[in-house]
């Protein structure tokens, strides 16, 4: 197949070298962390630095606990959380390629490999000045009130506002922010609601400003997971940042009410 064709006293790239011109540094990248990986890997000792994918929801609720694992069994192991886009998630395993992994939950990512992490559950962001809103929110307040949504995409969404379309109320959109440390500031003094991950929502009340309450219909539990390419299956090191994840995950769920979700399966 042609890569250039010419166009007049010059030439430009084909349709095929376009697409390849986007994909190749990612494969590059890919070969390279093969080539350099280490065939046995030592993490006391180790100044390896790992990037990782997430959403600023797993940063702010696994990083911590991911850095304990790292001071007490690998203090000189580096992780770069790097915020995800829509396009890498559209492009998973592509993406994975120049990456060590992806924090996302499941329902995003098909078809490649992943280890469990933690479980969550949905509640509701609710100002405190929302005179709409009694003791707790009805189905009628997510009908009526106007929403802040994370993410409002075919392929971008908050799973329990989509389950919520599914029983039949179209949430009435305002505000979109691909954050859910920024809803809050989106939520306070108005009367707009949110949906927000329970393990990160006592952090979430902005000085009194915005209170946590229960969804009114029984929002899905997401299970939160690590994915990575497969070309890393048998990489030591990257075998041993999938352990440590695990092991920061499992921190979360031992450090939470037992009453809050139910544990991993």
């Amino acid at each position: 197949d042609e890569l250039l064709t010419r166009v007049g006293n010059r030439y430009e790239l084909t349709p095929l070298a376009q697409q390849l011109r986007l994909r190749t540094p990612l494969a590059l990248a890919g070969v390279e962390r093969v080539f350099a990986s280490e065939p046995q890997f030592d993490p006391a000792s180790s100044h390896r630095t790992f990037t990782v994918l997430a959403s600023d929801y797993p940063m702010s609720v696994l990083g911590a606990h991911l850095g304990a694992v790292l001071d007490a069994t690998a203090p000189g192991v580096r992780v770069r959380f790097e915020r995800h886009s829509t396009a890498a998630i559209d492009d998973a395993e592509e993406t994975l390629r120049a990456v060590d992994g992806l924090v996302l939950p499941h329902g995003f990512v098909q078809d490649l490999p992943h280890l469990d992490l933690w479980t969550d559950d949905w509640v509701l962001l609710v100002a405190a000045t929302n005179s709409a809103v009694g003791e707790a929110v009805t189905m009628a307040n997510l009908a009526e009130l106007p929403w802040v949504l994370t993410w409002h995409a075919p392929s971008a969404f908050t799973p329990a506002a989509r389950q919520l379309q599914m029983l039949g109320v179209e949430p009435r959109v305002q505000l979109v922010a691909e954050s859910f440390l920024a809803l809050p500031w989106l939520v306070a003094g108005s009367d707009r609601i949110a949906l927000v991950q329970r393990e990160v929502a006592s952090r979430l009340t902005f000085d009194g400003q915005v209170r946590v309450l229960p969804c009114p219909y029984d929002a899905v539990p997401i299970t939160e997971a690590v994915w990575w390419h497969p070309v890393h299956d048998r990489d030591p090191e990257h075998a041993w940042l999938r352990s440590a994840l695990v092991e920061a995950g499992s921190r979360i769920m031992a450090n939470r009410p037992v009453t809050a979700v139910a544990a991993l399966p």
